[in-house]
């Protein structure tokens, strides 16, 4: 395992973070304590979570884990997330103090510690003045209720002005963006890595198999079944079997993926993750596994690195289809200058 800085901080983190959505939904409590043990074996120190994963379940199961095992939350940078609705309540919902200040707290309980290492808002919440949502922050960072601040799915827009906004205030500063990021969904580096790049913010890609797409299990104009999350649900979010499968983009990149696996010798999955970890401004990937055996697999790319050569044919094969202005050449061309 290796490990790197979380973001602008000097709290350091392994390059890959145990994501915990699948906890109490699709992975048992069983299964779940043994990923964490696990991962925590291996190196990892890095676990991601949120209040929505399983109605809280995800939180509950880790704290019980954390629980059961003494001296071992000192050894952890523990991660989790607000905004989403927890309940009817139309104020349980939201970046505003009312919804934060509960669901911070419910997280702590639910955890069972003291302070949550990174606490990310889930979501920009257009309802809710930022300034707002980034003074809560700055009064829990105070408080001893967290140590460091991120932001979830925000654009590069909403990222750089709170991130200016936190500069100019004397506010706690955003340290993460978590966003979706893979070789199949590159469009957070028209703008965001750029952001990230300047502010010093780390990216802690989420989906970094883009749904399982990347692991090579899925066959084309084959729709599939079974044990697999677009086998039970063929239209499921983005990762939805009809519109990727359409899409000769896909293949095209899932097929460079399996050129070089078969030559290094590695899993499909290995190479997507070791591409992604090493793209600028990237501070952990996010690993989302169902079973012990996914994980164990995810885990075979730590300290694994490509070669100039195999990182240049990825990232020729999935570059993104824009028009010629603002993010294609036409507009490349302008924002540049050479002496």
């Amino acid at each position: 395992m290796e490990y790197r800085t979380l973001g602008g901080t000097g709290t350091i983190v392994s390059s890959l973070c145990l994501g915990t959505m699948t906890f109490g939904n699709e992975s048992s409590e069983e299964v779940s304590h043994a990923q964490l043990d696990r991962f925590v074996e291996v190196g990892g120190n890095f676990v991601d979570t949120a209040n929505v994963y399983s109605r809280g379940v995800s939180e509950e199961v880790i704290g019980r884990w954390l629980t059961a095992r003494s001296g071992l939350r000192d050894q952890l940078v523990i991660a989790t997330k607000g905004r989403f609705p927890m309940g009817d309540d139309p104020n349980s919902a939201g970046l505003t103090r009312v919804n934060l200040s509960r669901a911070l707290d419910a997280s702590l309980r639910r955890l069972g510690i003291e302070t949550i290492d990174l606490y990310q808002a889930h979501a920009w919440d257009p309802l809710t003045p930022i300034e707002e949502t980034l003074g809560f922050f700055d009064d829990a960072v105070r408080a001893g209720k967290i140590r460091y601040v991120g932001v979830s799915n925000f654009l590069g827009w909403q990222l750089q002005k709170a991130a200016l906004i936190t500069e100019f205030r004397g506010l706690a500063p955003i340290v993460t963006l978590q966003p979706q990021y893979n070789l199949l969904v590159r469009e957070i580096e028209f703008e965001l890595v750029d952001v990230c790049r300047n502010e010093n913010i780390g990216i802690l890609p989420w989906s970094p198999l883009g749904g399982g797409w990347l692991t090579g299990k899925y066959v084309r104009d084959s729709e599939p079944t079974g044990a697999t999350r677009l086998g039970e649900d063929p239209g499921r979010g983005m990762e939805a079997y009809g519109p990727r499968n359409s899409d000769t983009r896909t293949w095209h990149i899932l097929d460079t993926v399996r050129r070089v696996a078969g030559e290094r010798g590695v899993s499909m999955s290995q190479v997507a993750l070791a591409w992604l970890a090493d793209r600028p401004a990237v501070t952990s990937v996010i690993l989302g596994a169902r079973t012990l055996e996914q994980l164990e697999d995810n885990l075979g790319a730590a300290g694994l690195h490509l070669t100039e050569k195999e990182t240049e044919l990825l990232t020729e094969a999935s570059t993104p289809v824009v028009g010629q202005y603002p993010y294609g050449p036409q507009g490349i061309a302008q924002r540049d200058r050479k002496i």
